[in-house]
C-alpha cells in the first residue's frame, strides 16, 4: 500500500526570471506555508488548511530559504542577493529587521533560548554567521572549511549541525561557544546536502549527493545506516508522527519515503523533473512539493 496520496495543486505566481523555488517552512498553528520563490524575489505564501496561493512578499534578492519559529510567530529569511537575512513577524511582513551577514546566505537555525540564528553561507570565503535575534545584529563569523548545505539545530545537544559540501563532514557549533566549530563528524559519502534531525532517538538523517542517505548518533556520530537514494537529493523531512522521512531529489524529480523504524525504502513517489525541495505539515501530513517547471505546489498526504 502507497504512503503518499496526491491531494492537489496549489498555482503559484509565474517565475519572473530564471530559477524555481528553495527552501521552505510552515507555520502549524496558523496554517501557513512560506516558501522562497528565488525565481521572483520573493516568499510565496500558502493556506495550507485550504491549499491556496494567498499572496507574496516581495523584495527578497535570491530569496534562498524560510524558517519559521511558531511560539513567537517569527518567519526568518536569507536572501542570497544582498547577503542578508530577514527577520519578520508572521502578518506584519512588511516591518523585516534586516542583518548583513555573510556572501551568499543560503540555510537557517534558530535556537529559541539563546536567540541565536545560525546562517551558511554558500560563497567564498566560506562561513557561517550567527545572528542575535534579540539585537537584530550579526554576533559573529565563524570560518568553515567548504561549502556550507543545509543546518540544524538540537535542542538536546544545545548545538548547531552545518552539512559542508566538502570535505564531506558536518560542523558542530555548540550553543555556549558560538564564535567557533566545537568539532566535526566526517560524513563517508560525498556531498552532504539535506539534514534531517529525530531529536527524540538522536539521530541526524544525512542527505548526500552521492546518492546516499547516512543515519548518525548525533551524541558520537556514529554512522548507523547507510541506505541508497534514487538520485543525488536536496531538502529532508522527517515526520515524527509517521516516523517517516522524506527526501526531495530534483532528478529525476521523485520523493523517497524512507521508513526510519526499519531504515529501509518504503516508496518513490513521482513529482516533477527539478522539484528539488519540499515542505511537511506535521499537523496534517501533507508533503507539499514545489515543482520549478510548472510553478505549482503539488500537495501529498501521508496515510
Amino acid at each position: 500500500m502507497m504512503s503518499l496520496q496526491i491531494s492537489g495543486y496549489v498555482e503559484l505566481p509565474e517565475h519572473t526570471c530564471k530559477g524555481g523555488f528553495d527552501h521552505a517552512d510552515i507555520h502549524t498553528g496558523k496554517g501557513l506555508l512560506y516558501v522562497a520563490h528565488t525565481a521572483n524575489d520573493a516568499i510565496d505564501v500558502i493556506d495550507c488548511r485550504n491549499d491556496k496561493y494567498l499572496y507574496s512578499i516581495n523584495n527578497l534578492p535570491r530569496v534562498a530559504g524560510a524558517l519559521v519559529f511558531e511560539p513567537e510567530d517569527l518567519v526568518f529569511t536569507s536572501n542570497r542577493g544582498e547577503t542578508t537575512v530577514n527577520l519578520f513577524k508572521c502578518g506584519r511582513e512588511e516591518e523585516p529587521v534586516k542583518v548583513d551577514v555573510g556572501n551568499n546566505p543560503n540555510g537557517l537555525a534558530y535556537d529559541p533560548e539563546s536567540c541565536l540564528l545560525l546562517c551558511g553561507n554558500v560563497s567564498e570565503p566560506y562561513t557561517v554567521s550567527i545572528v542575535d535575534v534579540k539585537k537584530g545584529s550579526m554576533l559573529c563569523s565563524v570560518p568553515v572549511p567548504g561549502r556550507t548545505r543545509w543546518t540544524m539545530f538540537d535542542r538536546n545537544t544545545k548545538a548547531f549541525y552545518i552539512n559542508i559540501n566538502e570535505p564531506a563532514r558536518i560542523a558542530v557549533i555548540e550553543r555556549d561557544s558560538p564564535s567557533r566549530v566545537a568539532k566535526y563528524i566526517d560524513i563517508p559519502a560525498s556531498g552532504p546536502h539535506g539534514l534531517g534531525l529525530d531529536e527524540d532517538k538522536g539521530r541526524l538523517y544525512c542527505a548526500c549527493d552521492e546518492k546516499k542517505l547516512i543515519t548518525l548518533d548525533i551524541g558520537s556520530g556514529r554512522v548507523i545506516n547507510e541506505l541508497a537514494l534514487s538520485g543525488g537529493p536536496d531538502v529532508v523531512f522527517f515526520n515524527k508522527a509517521k516516523q517517516h522521512l522524506y527526501v526531495a531529489i530534483g532528478n529525476p524529480g521523485v520523493i523517497d519515503v524512507i521508513d526510519t523504524g526499519a531504515m529501509n525504502l518504503l516508496e518513490t513517489m513521482e513529482t516533477e523533473k527539478g522539484a528539488h525541495t519540499i515542505a511537511f505539515d506535521s499537523v496534517s501530513n501533507k508533503v507539499y512539493a514545489f515543482l520549478s517547471e510548472t510553478h505549482r505546489a503539488l500537495v501529498f498526504i501521508d496515510n
